[in-house]
């Protein structure tokens, strides 16, 4: 029996995983032991990877469309064909323009990568990724703060805190192996900031029980305290930040009387974190999905990064202000997949950048565009306005996931050619395509992702693939070859597609030109940058121990602003409820299309949609548990959901597990002004009982 290491492709933690696999099929999985990430341990979604794809990934050809309307089977060549056909006749009546792609952070960096040259540099298609979804909010503030998309923390970190401060975040439910390190750590306060009484929450020493959205007025008023306490690292601050004499200013406006009226917060709990964080020797600050998803996300990441900052805890072990990931390879898609930067970071608008990638990849500079992607949502208003004519979705499912997904379903209707490539038939997106890509899963993959905290890892091909299957690799060749581009010649491969992007990454924050891609299979991952040269003294790094920024200065920026008005429309009496939505349980992923392959997920889990509300407002509106309602909201739709009650939400509060589609049904149709991440935290809603 043959064991083969490999990295899990759910979430941005990136367990690695010991196969056993013995006549192309896998007997069982083991997390692997001594790995840095999980050491042994896994969720429930990595030891059940053995089923993904078993029961409804049947399809394993290429399916069209007819004139009937129903779908045919074809063969790979004619898929490709047909592909390249349609995108050529589109473009050449509308403009390049005219065609754009939706990736994921689910696929490996190679696969990202090939993509992007493809799609972004031969076809001039508009790319972006459903990271925009998760994690732009994010990368927007670490560029504007630190001059580069770098998260700077080590999960190791975790551990050596003396008090960690999640906001937005339940990583009990979203991402357990990091939970699996808070609980190594026996002396560390805990605080979670959260409208939502989480499974986090539940677990932690302080619960602060914030209005949705004021995240940004807490910061704001808890800085202010620091600075008017002396609480402050002056040398720091100095010596190593720029902005902060404006930011002080600023933040004097928001103060101990307002903030309970404000953010919900009493002056006494407000004091009382300040103090906290003012004892501490080692604060870390970390957030996620929670904070991410809101219409001033960006600026509210930066009141928690300035708080790191002022305060020193930033560079050191145990410190930090960091950002939780989302999907399995987020990083990867926000530096490598050729969409919002250049490959490696780098920027379309400078000519170095564009000369030097042109040279690494044999092509001229001119074909490569000069400015970054326009956003997710601009794609799908492009499509609705008539602009865009050809859509391309590659691993994911924006039928389901994409905010008042009901617009979605309408933008599919003007399309003139919808391609979905997936591993599933079966997706709300792929049921509706006119050309369907069937891919494996990683399992039967080879190349790399990148974790939450910078760290890429191997993924290897566990089993192999089947006569006529293809990895998304394979497919963005054939239609490459399919389109004449000369230049694959440099990416035959997922290794090639490696070496370039090492090129690609000289000199730049992410630099991997040290890595040797034969040697991460069956390693410990290497976080980074690992530059030609350098000597991994450690698994365990974190960014700024030297106290340089990638900014031009080598300082951080201290950024902040007004708090925004909410641009949602608000609580009336007509939508006297305030909808959130998230996770519901470690083993649902996203929209579901691949744990409910996991039959202990199917039982611990409600097939039909649900909310949660307060026993209390279940008892007013006289509603029984179990019971089905009409959730009708502000953007005009309604969905149809089972009534759940819990004490863990607020009596004017309503939550909606987001793995459902009738969820985005409701969510509105708003953006963070940096980032253009969807603002799917906050909805105003009411509840209509079903007439019997």
């Amino acid at each position: 029996m043959e064991i083969k290491q490999s990295t899990c492709n759910y979430c941005s933690i990136g367990c690695n995983l010991d196969f056993y696999v013995e006549d192309n099929e896998i007997k069982k999985i083991i997390p692997t032991k001594g790995y840095p990430v999980n050491d042994g341990f896994s969720c429930i979604k990595g030891l059940n990877l053995d089923k993904q794809g078993t029961k409804y990934a049947i399809q394993k050809l290429p399916l069209i469309r007819n004139n009937n309307g129903d779908m045919e089977q074809i063969s790979w060549d004619e898929a490709f064909k047909t592909f390249s056909n349609k995108i050529k006749s589109i473009q050449e009546k509308y403009g390049k323009e005219s065609t754009a792609y939706l990736s994921t952070g689910q696929i490996t960096v190679e696969e990202m990568a090939l993509l992007g040259h493809i799609g972004r540099i031969h076809m001039g298609m508009f790319g972006d990724g459903n990271t925009r979804l998760c994690m732009a909010s994010a990368a927007v503030a670490h560029k504007q703060s630190f001059g580069f998309d770098a998260p700077p923390y080590t999960l190791k970190d975790l551990e050596l805190s003396d008090t960690i401060i999640f906001f937005g975040a339940n990583p009990i439910v979203a991402h357990p192996i990091l939970w699996s390190h808070v609980r190594k750590n026996k002396d560390a306060k805990i605080i979670v900031i959260d409208p939502r009484e989480s499974e986090t929450a539940k677990n932690a020493d302080i619960w602060v029980d914030i209005k949705p959205r004021a995240d940004i007025i807490l910061c704001y008023t808890i800085a202010n305290v620091l600075i008017e306490k002396g609480w402050i690292d002056d040398e720091y601050i100095e010596n190593y930040s720029e902005g902060f004499e404006g930011f002080k200013n600023h933040v004097k406006k928001y103060t101990l009387e307002n903030v309970e009226k404000e953010a919900g917060i009493s002056k006494e709990r407000v004091l009382e974190l300040a103090e906290i964080i003012h004892n501490g020797k080692k604060v870390s600050f970390w957030w996620t999905i929670g904070i991410n998803q809101g219409y001033q996300a960006v600026r509210t990441i930066q009141s928690i990064i300035n708080l790191a900052v002022m305060t020193g805890n930033i560079g050191r072990e145990g410190t930090g202000a960091n950002s939780i990931t989302g999907q399995s390879n987020a990083m990867g898609s926000r530096l490598y997949s050729n969409t919002t930067s250049l490959y490696a970071g780098r920027n379309y608008a400078n000519p170095v950048d564009r000369k030097e990638v042109a040279d690494i990849l044999g092509i001229d500079e001119d074909i490569i565009p000069k400015e970054p992607t326009i956003p997710y949502n601009e794609i799908i208003d492009r499509i609705n306005d008539g602009e865009i004519k050809m859509l391309w979705v590659v691993a994911t499912n924006p039928r389901h996931s994409w905010t008042n997904n009901k617009e979605f379903e309408e933008a599919i209707k003007k399309l003139e050619f919808f391609v979905v490539q997936d591993l599933y038939s079966d997706t709300d997106s792929a049921k509706v395509c006119d050309l369907f890509l069937p891919c494996v899963p990683s399992l039967k993959k080879q190349g790399t992702q990148i974790n939450t905290e910078r760290r890429i890892s191997a993924v290897v091909p566990v089993i192999e693939k089947e006569d006529g299957e293809l990895t998304d690799y394979d497919i963005f060749l054939g239609i490459g070859k399919a389109l004449g581009i000369e230049s694959l010649e440099k990416w035959k491969t997922p290794q090639d597609a490696f070496e370039l992007m090492k090129k690609c990454s000289k000199g730049m924050p992410c630099d991997i030109t040290g890595i040797n891609y034969e040697e991460l299979v069956g390693s410990k991952g290497i976080q980074w940058p690992f530059r030609e040269g350098d000597k991994l003294e450690s698994n365990e790094r974190r960014l700024f121990e030297d106290n340089r920024y990638f900014t031009s200065n080598g300082k951080v920026k201290f950024i902040y602003e007004d708090v925004a008005e909410n641009p949602h429309k608000q609580a009336t009496p007509e939508f006297p409820y305030i909808l959130n939505t998230g996770r519901a349980t470690v083993g649902q992923w996203h929209t579901q299309t691949r744990t409910r392959e996991i039959g202990l997920v199917n039982m611990a889990t409600m097939k039909d949609a649900y909310v949660l509300i307060n026993p209390e407002l279940g008892k007013e509106l006289e509603l029984k548990e179990g019971e089905k309602v009409i959730i009708a909201s502000v953007n005009g739709q309604e969905s149809k959901f089972d009534i759940k009650f819990s004490d863990t939400i607020k009596k004017n509060h309503i939550y909606a597990p987001l793995h459902y589609i009738e969820t985005n049904n409701l969510t509105e149709s708003v953006f963070d002004t940096y980032s253009k991440e969807p603002s799917y935290k906050f909805a105003a809603v009411n509840i209509k009982k079903i007439e019997r």
